[in-house]
């Protein structure tokens, strides 16, 4: 028998018979066919209690049974039958199938799964799909067991209301797929031989059989196996749905019959996993980093835990902790919302390594905003990290600042630029904001990275003097802190240019939200967040492969060029090439004056355009190998200036001296250890994982060589069925492995059952969360308007959608001005363009300007003004345009 079809989920996903009303009287088995073409020997137990009874010894009971009439044989959908009737003409398909397929009473099966891979071979063939039906226990011990048709059993009747206008509650209660089918096998089980024997197997069907062509939407065709399952959730973990996971699976294996299951189950499965998680979310969460705390080198966590509530939460492994090491001259932070379903905010820390790109230093899920809050977080980066940063970098959030100044006390705290100029266009007069010079001037003059403090401010009281804005109150205030934004007050501290906006610490939120959903439990938010940071780290292990493999390209000849390639990554070395290239031709001047052993240098700076705007000094002690200039780029961004590299041609200094090479920019700036497997949460190291993952690429390693060779690809599918027969003969099936619960325990790598004494905090709002209503626009507000139907009207009488007795009167009024408006101008238009002696016309103009009266309604002036209408946003566009627009 062939055992090639995949049947290893049966089991625990179908139905039990109990299910479902069968009536066993109605079980017709199939003997023989007559020379007359008369189905005879219909077999069947009339009771229950009398199922361990052979088919084949009820010869009486066959005897009495009415013969079945062969009527032709049918093809439906490609499943070809032998049908017959019985006398009353109700209808039986016998499938036609290979021989070698048909279940043979009396035969010996080693184990249960060889029974049902017998059976299910079968019905793939014959066209139906089955189910596991009853069991019958003797002694406690499973002695007999059915497996049905999954047509078996009587429909549940449900009243259908036909005045839901629900399709989809209409589509649920209208459809049923049971027929009361009696075609079954029954098997009993010996338990001093330990196998079992088939004493019954009923072929007929009373419903249409399937064709090959729709097999694959077959229930057991249905059932997802575990690679797909797991294939389902590792695609959420990149924020990719049920629906697109399908449409990839598709695309993978060569169409939709290939795959099993619809999106129907794709997204049943996603759902389950929510299911399984649960209200244990909170706890699972923190098993997890607890286990991780065991299991990984110097990983660190915390959490606040008040009541029965999970409300704050830190993180940071050894890589974080590494990164922080060497990269955490300047810190940014910045909360960020919808990453889960319990709107807990997620606070990363962020960072710029020596390829100047994001790197993460832990990170926080917070229950709300408070000083208290951010305070804790931060006392834990702190706990993790033990130093505190030089630079801080946040926006203007209040409570950021103050719990910054409680624990970051040694640091400098720095807000966005960007979030505060962004700001400049709504906060001045439109006047000024619409001056291309003010704005050109105000930006010049507050990105200006090399200015001093002093400088800044003088000009800055010409500029506010200049266009009348000295009394302006919201530059005041932003002048009266610009301490903490301006670049000129932060001149003096190391790395103060690193990072000026926190541009690149929301990149990196929005890098994690890409990965995670505001549907996401806490930890599916945990496993996203680790398949983000995977990507981060690997991203950032390419870039130390690139520095490491590479060559760059030289373009000057100067041997500190070379030098300098040498010891920078790539990406450094490229700014550090513009400043050697820029010594060449946009820097000039000498010596000015010695004062010992240093020599004090002026160099004149020029433009793209060569055009000197600025003058700076460089002094240099050849002896004590020693350099500054008084443009501190050095200080400001770790690695000197177009102005020094002058000089050092000068005095043919061809190597960059060591104190002059910051280490956070150098080639090996992090330990080896970064880089390995085991700080990779998104792969499964288990001994089992690096198996199946190592299969899993072998297999399609041989079909890419085979791929134009057919025959040899023949032979290796049927080397695979063999190897797969013999897998399934050797190890056992085992059902609880197929649950559900136990799959995603599998691939969550958490325990199946389990309760939790604590939960995440409930109902949270902050601001920024923003809400799940989205913005309707005036046409769709109409349409949901005419939706609601009309209203009847108690003064006039009438079903209207525009208004009601309130104001019945008032729309009247609004209606007869406007008809009578329309038709005086009609008439007056008609006298322009007609005769002047034409007298119908003026009686016609004269008629329509006479008063309203109807029915009692208002009379209306004569020179009554038309109806005012709001206008439309088109109508007010278009009149902007053209009251902007030049005169004709």
């Amino acid at each position: 028998m062939d055992m090639s079809i995949d049947n290893h989920t049966l089991i625990e996903d179908s139905a039990p018979v109990d299910d479902v009303s069968v009536d066993a009287s109605c079980d017709f088995g199939i003997e023989h066919i007559d020379s007359n073409n008369m189905l005879v020997g219909i077999t069947g137990s009339s009771t229950s209690s009398n199922v361990a009874s052979s088919s084949s010894s009820s010869t009486s009971e066959s005897q009495s049974a009415p013969p079945m009439v062969f009527i032709g044989v049918e093809e439906h959908d490609g499943a070809r039958s032998s049908v017959f009737a019985t006398s009353d003409g109700t209808k039986y398909w016998k499938p036609d199938v290979d021989p070698s397929y048909i279940p043979v009473l009396g035969s010996v099966y080693d184990s249960w799964e060889h029974v049902t891979n017998m059976y299910d071979a079968y019905a793939a063939k014959a066209g139906f799909s089955t189910r596991l039906g009853t069991h019958r226990k003797i002694n406690d011990v499973t002695r007999h067991r059915y497996i049905l048709c999954n047509r078996a059993g009587k429909p549940k009747l449900q009243n259908f209301n036909s005045m839901n206008p629900d399709p989809v509650s209409a589509s649920k209660t209208s459809r049923s797929s049971l027929t009361d089918c009696g075609a079954c096998i029954r098997s009993k089980f010996d338990p001093d031989t330990q196998k079992y024997t088939l004493y019954t197997f009923v072929e007929a069907h009373n419903h249409e059989l399937i064709g090959p062509e729709f097999m694959d939407f077959s229930s057991k065709r249905r059932m997802l196996d575990f690679s797909t399952q797991q294939f389902i959730h590792q695609l959420s973990l990149n924020k990719i749905g049920a629906s697109v996971a399908h449409n990839v699976q598709c695309s993978l294996k060569g169409g939709h019959h290939n795959v099993r299951g619809t999106k129907t189950e794709f997204k049943n499965f996603a759902r389950a996993i929510r299911i399984f998680i649960g209200d244990r979310d909170a706890k699972l969460v923190l098993d997890t980093l607890e286990e991780r705390t065991k299991n990984l080198h110097n990983f660190f966590y915390e959490s606040l835990i008040v009541g029965n509530e999970l409300k704050s939460l830190f993180w940071a492994d050894d890589v974080s902790r590494c990164n922080y090491e060497v990269f955490g001259e300047v810190l940014a932070f910045d909360a960020t919302y919808k990453t889960n379903q319990y709107c807990m905010i997620f606070v990363p820390f962020t960072g710029v390594d020596h390829h100047k790109k994001c790197v993460t230093f832990g990170a926080g899920l917070i229950s709300d905003e408070t000083i208290e809050s951010y305070t804790w977080l931060l006392q834990c980066f702190l706990k993790a990290h033990v130093t505190q940063p030089r630079l801080v970098l946040t926006d203007q959030d209040g409570s950021m600042k103050s719990a910054i100044e409680a624990v970051f006390y040694q640091s400098a705290h720095r807000l966005c630029m960007w979030h505060i100029m962004r700001k400049l266009p709504s906060k001045i007069e439109d006047d000024a904001v619409d001056n291309a010079a003010l704005r050109k001037s105000i930006h010049k003059l507050v990105w200006n990275l090399i200015i001093k403090p002093c400088d800044f401010e003088e000009k800055w009281q010409l500029l506010m003097a200049e266009y009348g804005l000295a009394n302006h109150d919201w530059l005041t205030t932003m002048y009266n802190m610009r301490g903490d934004w301006i670049p000129a007050y932060f001149r003096d501290l190391p790395m103060c240019c690193l990072m000026k906006t926190t541009s690149i610490c929301e990149s990196s939120n929005a890098f994690f939200k890409v990965n995670s959903s505001g549907g996401n439990t806490l930890l599916q938010f945990l496993m996203c967040f680790d398949t983000a940071i995977d990507a981060q780290r690997n991203n950032q292990r390419k870039l130390e492969f690139d520095t490491n493999t590479t060559v760059p390209e030289i373009h000057t000849r100067l041997p500190i060029e070379r030098h300098a390639a040498s010891l920078y990554t790539i990406t450094i070395f490229k700014e550090v090439q513009k400043e050697i290239e820029r010594s060449l031709y946009q820097c000039s001047g000498g010596l000015t004056r010695t004062v010992g052993t240093t020599k004090i240098y002026t160099i004149a700076h020029a433009n793209r355009k060569f055009v000197t705007v600025n003058e700076f000094e460089v002094s240099i002690d050849l002896a004590a190998k020693t350099v500054s200039c008084s443009c501190l780029c050095f200080t400001r961004i770790g690695f000197l200036c177009r102005h020094i590299f002058y000089v050092f041609r000068c005095n043919q200094v061809n190597k960059i001296p060591q104190k002059y090479m910051s280490a956070r920019w150098a080639r090996n700036a992090l330990p080896s250890r970064v880089y390995d497997i085991a700080n990779r949460y998104s792969v499964d190291t288990s001994e089992s994982g690096v198996l199946r993952n190592e299969i899993m690429g072998i297999v399609p390693q041989c079909t890419d060589r085979l791929r134009r060779q057919p025959d040899q690809l023949a032979e290796f599918l049927s080397k695979l069925k063999e190897l797969k027969k013999h897998i399934f003969s050797e190890v056992a099936y085992d059902p609880s492995q197929e649950r559900t619960s136990a799959v995603i325990s599998d691939i969550l790598r958490q325990p199946e059952f389990g309760t939790s004494s604590f939960v995440p905090t409930q109902g949270i709002r902050n601001k920024g969360c923003g809400t799940d209503k989205r913005l309707i626009g005036p046409g769709e507000k109409a349409i949901e308007a005419f939706k609601k139907g009309p209203r009847l009207c108690k003064k006039c009488n009438k079903y209207v959608y525009d208004h009601d007795s309130r104001n019945c009167d008032k729309v009247r009024r609004a209606t007869e001005i406007a008809a009578a408006a329309a038709a005086a101008a009609a008439a007056a238009s008609a006298v322009a363009s007609a005769d002047p002696f034409d007298t119908h016309v003026h009686q016609a103009v004269d008629s329509a300007n006479q008063p309203c009266v109807d029915d009692g309604a208002p009379v209306v002036p004569p020179n009554a003004p038309p109806v005012r209408r709001q206008p439309t946003r088109a109508a007010k566009r278009s009149s902007g345009r053209a009251a902007g627009s030049p005169a004709t």
